[in-house]
């Protein structure tokens, strides 16, 4: 994915919008997480409606009010807007934290052609290594919101960054969005803690065998 933008200049939905264009800069906040296109203009009905889906789905998924970590996600904008105006309206629909490429860099062709953007608004969901995750996932976004995530970071198999529901994080369950990798490792672990307990009730056994076998050996002795 870093591959994509290494020589880009990313710019970031805030305030003063702050430039991602550095090599370093580009493959901290890129490197192994899912990169979310976010192909849409300001000019349609359609856009302005799924914005504020997507708004919250981004924002559920990031924001320290609903995790204690965020997820391992970057949303980047893509716009196909007619002006620079209209982009930066658009803008105000999405999340801060958002990405977005300037309206002058002709990238943002290049990309809708890369991945064969068709209908606005698209959503193509990229893994780490660039290939193609879900090449549009409005419909699940909107279906069903945040919970895709869990099949997402599954799916890409991300290093897990022990994503957490907030609440799943106060309540002790302890639950993350990769829960079967986790699972895995803690069957793993667990069963590496019998084994040693097995071996210590082993040498345990062998030593009272032992020491039962040098009583016995007194015994003897003080018979004869």
């Amino acid at each position: 994915m870093v591959d994509l933008f290494v020589d880009r200049v990313l710019v970031k939905n805030n305030k003063d919008q702050d430039e991602l264009d550095t090599e370093r800069e580009i493959v901290t906040r890129l490197q192994n997480r899912l990169l979310m296109l976010f192909f849409a203009s300001a000019e349609s009905e359609t856009c302005q409606r799924f914005a504020p889906t997507l708004h919250d789905f981004f924002k559920q998924l990031t924001d320290e009010f609903y995790v204690e970590r965020s997820a391992q996600l970057v949303l980047l904008y893509i716009s196909l807007d007619q002006s620079e105006e209209e982009l930066e309206n658009f803008l105000k629909e999405l999340p801060k934290k958002s990405l977005f490429l300037a309206y002058e860099d002709p990238y943002r062709r290049e990309l809708e052609t890369m991945f064969d953007v068709r209908e606005v608004p698209t959503v193509v969901v990229l893994r780490p290594d660039c290939s193609v995750l879900i090449p549009n996932a409005v419909e699940e976004i909107t279906r069903m919101g945040p919970d895709c995530y869990r099949n997402w970071h599954e799916a890409a198999e991300l290093i897990d960054r022990n994503f957490l529901n907030k609440e799943d994080f106060e309540d002790k369950s302890m639950r993350s969005f990769s829960d079967p990798v986790r699972r895995l490792k803690y069957k793993v672990e667990e069963e590496e803690k019998k084994k040693k307990e097995k071996k210590k009730k082993k040498k345990k056994k062998q030593c009272r065998g032992w020491g039962a076998g040098g009583d016995e050996g007194e015994e003897a002795g003080v018979g004869r």
